[in-house]
């Protein structure tokens, strides 16, 4: 039964209302993600996004790389595999499509996490989609906010680190072992594994994104650069490459069997479950980074989705396919990670194999530090910051990095998924009844750009919005995080 509801609900609802909710907000945003295109590379180097403000809030950048690192993992590097592999070279279009649209979403709902998000005793903020729900909609909404904690709390806090650490652990565990030739117990991995998870969350907050902020640039750039070199040493057949993908985009290659529907749906799918734009999860983290106006956050996540979707999930579709392995008779029966590895080992050897699994580690690794960071700030919000029951969530996230690292765990990825498609249905029906606070924040921005100011400046007086905390959004013209 389960099965059968998440089938209904990945393949078939999700698809159609993501895309779809997607395609609306890119229009009623005026195509927001092109439009400030430009300007996300700018932030890049201009020095705003590197501003630090003290030790109780966090960066817009440090909000980029923690999104990052929750958004790169098995996904980009075995995900995109499975879709190629099941969907044909089209799939990577689509997932192209799923990513761009995607972008216009996470504008919205970051936007919202920060014009909503409430300022801390200690000069901190907290913020997502719970506050927005509660503060936007209004307190009678207060039923959908706690049911999106519970669900982001399941599906982040335990599902998601369940299924993450066993990646990252057997991943662990087979590199060693093929490096050094002993064949060491799956336990001490899953051991050393969780105790780095625990010292890591222990420090709360501040230390999971000190530790993003070092460790995921890192990860992206040589990955990137891997990348690189493979388009470097097969540079003639990119063109090609790329027009086979959009040609197969759309079934024109009789080669391909599965039809158009196949290729759109794994296409889809593993855009919108790479990306995560949409599900509430990105907000959490917008909603905590310290800005001068909610839309300038927005466009920095909406970033991290092009980072995500548009460069990395590119750049595993082009060593696949630049490789040749993906449609080789010996490998009908390999996907995933093991043909991300194989096709890169065709350019750079075996050690080009290895780098794929130490990667995927530690992509792995920063997902399951973001993942602890959201079932937290979920659980916070439901017990109204409890710390005895926070202090006992993290020990059961060590005991089920444990379990999990040695488990099979297709059950928990079943009850996964059914939840997260669950928290995408929530967080999009409150996207569409916050749309138009949304627009009133982003008009805002371009009215100030338009008029020469550099650095916008967020003025609550200057919009009919009700709920902004006053602490954070004063209306005096004068932001107190300037």
């Amino acid at each position: 039964m389960m099965g059968l509801l998440t089938d209904i609900l990945l393949n078939k609802i999700m698809v159609v209302v993501v895309i779809g909710l997607g395609l609306w907000f890119t229009i009623t945003t005026r195509f927001v993600q092109f439009r400030y295109l430009g300007r996300m590379f700018n932030i890049l180097w201009s020095g705003r996004l590197f501003s630090r403000a003290d030790g109780a809030h966090i960066s817009s950048f440090q909000a980029l790389m923690l999104s990052i690192a929750g958004l790169v993992g098995g996904g980009n590097i075995a995900g995109v595999a499975v879709a190629i592999t099941l969907g044909g070279p089209g799939a990577v279009f689509w997932m192209w499509v799923a990513g761009l649209l995607g972008m216009a979403t996470s504008f919205i709902e970051c936007t919202l996490a920060q014009a909503y998000k409430r300022a801390k005793p200690d000069g901190g903020y907290r913020g997502g989609p719970a506050f927005y729900i509660t503060h936007g909609i209004g307190s009678n909404w207060r039923w959908l906010a706690a049911l999106f904690s519970v669900l982001l709390l399941a599906t982040y806090g335990f599902g998601f680190n369940g299924a993450q650490s066993h990646i990252v652990v057997n991943a662990l565990h087979n590199t060693i072992t093929s490096i050094s030739g002993y064949n060491l117990p799956l336990w001490i991995f899953a051991l050393g594994f969780a105790g780095i998870v625990g010292i890591i969350i222990a420090g709360g907050v501040q230390r999971i994104v000190n530790m993003a902020d070092v460790l995921v640039p890192i990860m992206a750039v040589g990955y990137i650069f891997l990348a690189m070199i493979v388009l470097g040493l097969s540079f003639s057949a990119v063109p090609a490459t790329l027009a086979y993908i959009v040609k197969s985009a759309f079934g024109l290659d009789p080669a391909l069997g599965g039809g158009i529907g196949v290729i759109i749906a794994q296409g889809v799918r593993r855009g919108l479950f790479s990306n995560e734009a949409g599900l509430g999860s990105a907000p959490n983290v917008a909603a905590v980074a310290e800005v001068r106006h909610p839309a300038a956050q927005g466009i920095v996540q909406a970033f991290s989705v092009f980072i995500n979707t548009i460069i990395i999930c590119t750049c595993t579709a082009l060593i696949i396919l630049l490789g040749g392995l993906y449609n080789a008779p010996e490998m009908a029966q390999v996907s995933g990670v093991v043909l991300t590895q194989n096709s890169l080992a065709v350019f750079l050897g075996e050690w080009g194999r290895i780098f794929v699994s130490v990667a995927l580690s530690l992509f792995v690794f920063t997902t399951v530090i973001y993942n602890c960071y959201l079932g937290e700030n979920s659980l916070s919000w439901l017990s109204n910051n409890n710390k005895p029951l926070i202090m006992g969530y993290r020990v059961l996230v060590v005991a089920l990095c444990v379990w999990g690292g040695m488990s099979n765990l297709e059950t928990i990825f079943s009850f996964a998924d059914l939840f997260m498609a669950l928290l995408a249905m929530v967080n999009l029906f409150a996207l569409v009844l916050l749309l138009k606070p949304a627009l009133q924040l982003m008009r805002d921005y371009d009215r100030q750009l338009k008029a020469g100011i550099d650095e916008p400046v967020f003025d609550a007086g200057m919009v009919d919005l009700k709920g902004l905390d006053p602490k954070v959004w004063p209306k005096s013209g004068k932001s107190t995080q300037a």
